[in-house]
């Protein structure tokens, strides 16, 4: 702890002291070095003083003798040219919060590495916050100067990197600069002279990109603007903070007029942890949110769990946690707590006291700069009926935190392209399952899920805390808008669907639970349609007519592209009519002035010009990094003035200057009324940008007042989202929903009912890391409802049943899909899963150290209501002792009540004469082939005391010899036991010293792949592909020719531009697969559809591009239903379908949607349209899966398809081939043509790839 030593009184830390004060203590300095050896402190901070001098120095060498660290404040070195005095308006005399910052900077410098930080780092002093030398060039502090400026800013955000606007720059100094260098990979600006302070900066376009960086190494960043614009000389600019930029909340200022989009990565939050009676209390604020948590009564891996899965932006301890039995500093060096000092001694940590909550809300508003009475939410859910938290043990080997090794739990949830926000939610729901209630919630929705017919919504997903700095900030830009609506506009959507809707009712509550914020479903819309309308009368949606961007025969298109596009395109122009009119006046006048002073030189020069090229050269340009429209040539002044033409506006030409007033050069050109119309519509444009941006600004103060109603739907849509991505990936794994049931709270009532309430039922439980649809699993039946001891020999799948158990029972309780044919599971108040034990060389902790912490905590919070799952207990020490120490424990867990598998290799635990009364025996099953000892896999009855050690060894490579020299050794020692375990098994003895015996065993690598039955193809005849031109003919006479046909007319404007049409459909020359039809049709039919095409009117106007596109998806929807309904009644007459339908149902994907649940490995015949008009017929088993394919295609992003489910993939492609065949019959041009050339296609196995 720093200790800060002066003349008459010690300043500093000491457990005894809640935060840095000033105490007055004995002069006795003796007396003083002593009490601060014996408090714990850390640090000496040396306050040097001619008048304490001498004692100052035995001091030193007292601290140094015990270990403790100086540190120098306060100090001025002396140079010639201050003589040795404190120079003049120095700011470096500290306060009394200061010097535990400085003491936290001087920990970070000393973590640079780089040589040239270190060279930075020893210029340094630890005087001031900045840590600048007055004594060295540009260290100044004076008042007015930037430094001087800079402190200011310093002492409100103490602990964040400070990066100021100067210029074209973005610089920093002191400890900031040495930070950029070593982190931001920046230079040190001057080079590393020793003679001028560090500094390093970066350039204003690379600020992201260093934001990031430091963000990246956990570093906050204050970023100082400066006031742009015009400033009267020698003056300094103002500056201002324009926002901050930390781990997990970047940097937004300037965002509202940006055409960007900032990625908002997983909010990091602070963190306090603090014990009492009921255990440990996780604090967690989000200073992004405005919210803090405060979980309670948390064991200790609980609360190691939770650090080990997010990271903090700052770690605060309470000082209860120091009031242990071992009486140390080190607070968990003995007993309770040494697994999360282990954790927290890996961080940067800081302690407090008084209050939990509301002392460590004072520190972030103190060290976030916020006031005093700023206001945090409380979204803490209450532990009624909730499980307890996944220990980090129980976390680590099922995969919900990433482990090496571990199968990831979380990767076989979600589709491989569903991440981010939804697998941080699923990461959430796991390590803090739900109560029943909400878990029950959760089941109901996914088992509508998997019934929805109907197009669910893409699910535009923003996080939360994005939305709520953005708007927060007022900085959303027009992009966040559109998401906003959207999110909204997709609740509407489901609200509107009854099969969607109740899925949104069900999942209110589960929002509730992850927002704390509790909004019914009718107060839910309506704020819906507000958030709609709201951003509907402001933003410019796509879709709506375009802002097109000016345009002038003679200035070239990039000047308005680059000047206009900023700000076109962002909001209604209805709402800044006057900036869009003055912008447009300014562009017409400024292509007028171009034209009179520019056009006649270019013509005079394109005159003159000679035909090698040679002589006088101009042209109209624009220049970019000016913004400006000038005239570039040379040679086009003529010798003689001879009235030519162009010669006034010659002589009318000035150089061209740019805004610095310095020629841009010998070759461009202006005159004084061009750069007038420049300055004007550069004014223009500017004030549009601006009166763009304060509408933006506008309408997110208006949406300040629904931030909570938008937070909860930025979250409900990611919940929605992510339990359709994950029942579509189960009903793909073949996972099923198990049943959900209460654990009965008094078991002597069953006595009275006969029924077994607290048991697990499981029927073909497979690992959840295989997949059943490739069958490579062996499944297991379970059935318990108390404590299984088993056995079982080496890679038999203890370890595996063990996994597999725990991860399905916590996605049951937590309302998810489990990989089982059947299930029934308790909702159990906590699962607790012990597997392989490591040591802690940092606590000084064994194996078995750390196995028994653990056990401790499981033995001490099991309930009859807890799942317990243990892996070969007590393996990490002498085999008889560590057998006893077992079998209390197994005593101890049955005498609670748990159910749960301790599985073990100590065989003496089955000779032991245990006092349980509700042990079952469980073994992993073996075989005997070719007279060796295989594992089955299979969980039996019964007990396993074949370890298979001798052959595990052989396989894994260690030598022939040692491993029978083993087995010599293990014959001489334990010769009785062997043979009675060989009698007991009933298998064969093993010769020990045969050599023929121990070789090396191989296991059998085959599976048993499960055998999956399909539907015969059925291939078409030559005789029914004959028939095709019958089909052909009887299409020709159908009614849909002609109203196709006659439809052609009206899409043409004036028919050879008179106000008259042909007399007869064969004067009207129609496009397309048309002509063909109508030219091969008989004479009757041509005559029914001339009199149909002359009763149409004459047509006047053309139809627009997005009209004519829904007109024509809706003839081919028609076409497309009415030929799959009579082809599929066809084939139904034929009894080739699986089940009989009378009524064929389509269903159609817009913009925006894709298809449900339902048709996750389901064969189905498709119809897209491309956004030129044209169609495409597919068929597919993966709809969700070709859809994304089709999208993904540049300008394809909202094309429209229409499907049907098909009842196998041979009948899919046969409908196929017919509907590529008829839809041209029928006036639907198609762009694969080309497959309709293979007679057999869709009647043979082919590449399911759509041709682009």
């Amino acid at each position: 702890m720093p200790v800060l030593m002066t003349k008459s009184f010690f300043w500093g830390y000491s457990p005894k002291w809640s935060s840095l004060s000033r105490s007055r203590m004995p002069i006795n300095l003796s007396n003083a070095r002593q009490s601060l050896v014996t408090s714990g402190a850390k640090f000496l901070i040396q306050f040097q003083s001619s008048w304490f001098h001498h004692h100052q120095q035995q001091t030193l060498h007292y601290f140094h003798r015990h270990g403790l660290k100086a540190l120098r404040v306060g100090v001025q070195k002396s140079s010639k040219a201050t003589g040795g005095k404190r120079t003049k308006n120095s700011k470096s005399i500290l306060r009394a919060g200061e010097y535990a910052h400085l003491i936290w900077w001087r920990e970070k410098m000393q973590l640079c590495k780089k040589p040239s930080t270190k060279q930075l780092v020893q210029r340094l002093v630890y005087s001031n916050l900045l840590g600048l030398d007055e004594n060295l060039k540009n260290g100044s502090m004076k008042d007015g100067s930037l430094n001087s400026e800079l402190i200011q800013f310093k002492l409100k955000f103490p602990r964040e990197v400070l990066l100021c606007r100067v210029g074209e720059f973005y610089e920093a100094v002191g400890f900031d600069a040495c930070i950029l260098v070593e982190y931001a990979g920046l230079n040190p600006m001057g080079g590393i002279r020793s003679n001028t302070v560090p500094r390093a900066g970066c350039p204003v376009m690379n600020l992201r990109q260093t934001l990031d960086e430091l963000a990246r190494n956990g570093f906050s960043v204050c970023v100082v603007e400066e006031v742009q614009g015009p400033s009267q000389a020698r003056t300094r600019k103002e500056r201002f903070i324009s926002g901050h930029s930390r781990p997990g909340s970047p940097y937004v200022y300037g965002l509202a007029g940006a055409d960007i989009d900032v990625e908002f990565p997983e909010p990091v939050p602070v963190v306090g942890i603090s014990h009492s009676a009921r255990g440990y209390c996780f604090i967690s604020v989000l200073e992004t949110m405005h919210t803090f948590s405060a979980e309670d009564g948390l064991t200790e891996e609980a609360v190691v769990a939770k650090l080990r899965a997010q990271p903090c932006d700052l770690l605060f301890l309470h000082s209860s946690l120091r009031k242990k039995s071992s009486g140390t500093s080190r607070w968990g060096a003995f007993g309770e707590g040494g697994l999360l000092w282990g954790e927290c001694s890996l961080k940067h940590y800081e302690w407090f006291d008084g209050d939990p909550i509301s002392q460590l809300l004072s520190k972030v508003r103190e060290l976030y700069g916020l006031d005093s009475e700023e206001s945090f939410r409380n979204v803490t859910i209450p532990y009624e009926d909730r499980p307890r938290p996944l220990y980090l043990g129980t976390a680590t080997h099922i995969g919900v935190i990433a482990s090496e090794g571990v199968p990831s739990l979380l990767k076989v949830l979600l589709p491989p392209d569903c991440a981010g926000l939804c697998t941080m939610y699923l990461k959430k729901l796991l390590l803090n399952p739900p109560p029943h209630h909400i878990a029950l919630s959760i089941q109901a929705a996914c088992k509508l899920m998997c019934n929805v017919t109907c197009a669910i919504p893409a699910f535009v997903c923003v996080p939360a805390p994005k939305i709520v700095k953005l708007i927060g900030a007022k900085e959303a830009n027009h992009i966040e808008f559109c998401r906003i609506r959207n999110m909204a506009m997709e609740i509407l959507y489901m609200h509107e669907k009854p099969e969607l809707r109740v899925i949104t009712n069900k999942l209110i509550d589960p929002t509730w639970m992850e927002t704390g914020l509790k909004i019914d479903i009718e107060t839910l819309v309506t704020e819906c349609r507000e958030i709609v309308d709201a951003i509907g009368k402001v933003i410019f949606l796509e879709g709506e007519s375009e802002q097109e961007i000016y345009s002038s025969p003679i200035i070239p298109d990039d000047f308005f592209i680059e000047m206009e596009s900023s700000w076109k395109g962002r909001i209604k122009r209805v709402n800044a009519e006057d900036v869009f009119v003055e912008v447009e006046r300014a562009a017409e006048a400024l292509s007028l002035a171009v034209e009179e002073d520019f056009l006649p030189i270019v013509l005079r020069v394109k005159a003159v010009v000679s035909p090698l090229g040679s002589g006088a050269k101009g042209e109209i340009c624009y220049s970019k990094d000016h913004e400006s429209i000038w005239f570039k040539g040379k040679c086009f002044a003529p010798a003689v003035w001879a009235n030519t033409p162009g010669e006034e506006q010659i002589q009318n030409l000035i150089p061209a200057k740019d805004a610095k007033g310095k020629k841009v050069g010998t070759e461009w050109y202006t005159t004084p009324k061009v750069e007038e119309a420049l300055d004007s519509y550069r004014e223009a444009v500017v004030q549009a940008n601006l009166k763009v941006t304060e509408i933006l600004r506008s309408l997110a103060e208006e949406l300040q007042r629904k931030t909570n109603t938008i937070v909860f739907l930025s979250v409900l849509s990611v919940i929605t989202k992510t339990l359709f991505a994950h029942v579509s990936e189960g009903r793909r794994r073949d996972w099923i929903f198990p049943m959900l049931k209460e654990i009965n709270q008094n078991p002597n009532s069953l006595e009275t009912s006969g029924e077994v309430i607290n048991q697990l039922e499981v029927v073909g439980l497979v690992p959840y890391w295989f997949d059943l649809v490739q069958g490579a699993a062996v499944p297991n039946t379970i059935q318990m409802q108390s404590l299984f001891l088993l056995t079982g020999p080496n890679g038999g799948g203890k370890s595996s049943v063990l996994r597999s158990i725990c991860a399905m029972t916590l996605l049951g309780i937590c309302g998810l899909m489990v990989p089982t044919e059947k299930a029934t599971i308790p909702h159990f108040d906590s699962i607790m899963l012990h597997m392989m034990s490591y040591d802690s060389p940092a606590d000084g902790k064994s194996s078995f150290q750390m196995e028994m912490s653990e056990m401790r905590s499981i033995l001490s919070e099991a309930t009859n209501k807890s799942l317990v799952l243990v892996d070969e207990i007590c393996r990490g020490t002498e085999v008889q002792k560590g057998t006893c120490i077992a079998a209390s424990m197994i005593e101890k867990l049955d005498s609670i009540g748990c159910i749960g598998v301790i599985s073990t290799h100590l065989h003496g635990l089955l000779d032991l004469p245990l006092k349980a009364k509700n042990i079952m025996y469980k073994a992993m099953g073996t075989d005997t082939i070719n007279g060796r000892i295989k594992p089955t896999w299979k969980l039996i009855d019964g007990v396993c005391r074949e370890s298979l050690a001798f052959e595990t060894a052989l396989n894994e490579g260690i030598p022939e010899n040692v491993v029978r020299r083993a087995a010599e050794l293990y014959a001489s020692l334990k010769q009785d036991e062997i043979h009675k375990v060989g009698n007991e098994n009933g298998g064969p003895r093993i010769s020990i010293g045969s050599s023929k015996n121990i070789s090396y065993l191989c296991k059998d690598k085959k599976t048993n792949h499960k055998q999956i039955t399909m539907t015969e193809k059925q291939n078409i005849s030559n005789s029914s592909l004959a028939n095709l031109s019958e089909i052909e003919q009887s299409i020709a006479l159908d009614d849909e020719i002609c109203d196709r046909a006659c439809s052609y007319y009206t899409t043409i404007p004036n028919y050879n531009g008179r106000d008259q049409k042909p007399e007869t459909i064969t004067n009207l020359q129609v496009k397309g697969s048309e002509s063909a039809a109508v030219q091969s049709m008989p004479m009757s039919s041509m005559n029914t559809l001339n009199s149909k095409f002359s009763q149409l009117p004459l047509n006047k106007s053309r139809e627009s591009r997005s009209d004519r596109n829904v007109r024509l998806l809706k003839e081919a929807e028609n076409a497309f239903i009415s030929t799959c309904q009579k082809k599929l009644r066809e084939l139904d007459g034929r009894e080739l379908l699986l089940t009989k339908s009378s009524n064929i149902c389509c269903s159609s994907i817009g913009a925006c949607e894709q298809p449900p649940p339902t048709m996750v490995k389901t064969s189905c015949v498709y119809i897209l349209q491309r956004p030129d008009g044209k169609f495409y017929v597919g068929q597919t088993d993966d709809l969700a899966g070709r859809i994304g394919t089709h999208r993904s295609v540049e300008g394809w992003q909202n094309v429209p398809f229409i499907y049907v489910k098909v009842p196998g993939k041979s009948v899919g492609r046969e409908l196929e081939t017919l509907l590529i065949n008829r839809l041209p019959l029928l006036g639907i041009e198609l762009v694969n043509k080309a497959d309709q050339n293979h007679r057999n296609f869709g009647t043979s196995a082919t590449l399911d790839i759509p041709p682009f």
